[in-house]
């Protein structure tokens, strides 16, 4: 069990797969039995969705780029659990590195 345990906390600080030169990302872990990732341009009320839904404290402010990463929460509906991914605005020119659409 300490060996398990071990393994998959190391799992979780070290990033896994290949090499992410194409963009960063976001590593999250998966939980519930279904996720879904709120996308959309900067300031259109993704962190105040996250905040009203699941009761996660997502940072809202009347300024482009407020959230910076990927922050999780979790709506419990009818005895499932549905992860919520806030993620940064994306922009136009996003794909070429413009804000954080590289990661996004």
């Amino acid at each position: 069990l300490k060996a398990k345990l071990a393994k998959l906390r190391t799992e979780l600080l070290e990033p896994s797969g290949p090499s992410k030169q194409a963009g960063e990302g976001f590593d999250v872990v998966k939980y519930g039995d279904a996720r879904i990732a709120l996308i959309g341009f900067p300031s259109v009320g993704k962190s105040t969705a996250l905040a009203l839904l699941t009761g996660t404290e997502s940072e809202a402010a009347a300024y482009e780029f407020t959230t910076l990463t990927c922050i999780p929460g979790v709506i419990h509906y009818k005895g499932t659990k549905i992860q919520l991914l806030d993620l940064p605005g994306i922009i136009e020119g996003a794909a070429s590195g413009k804000g954080r659409g590289r990661q996004v």
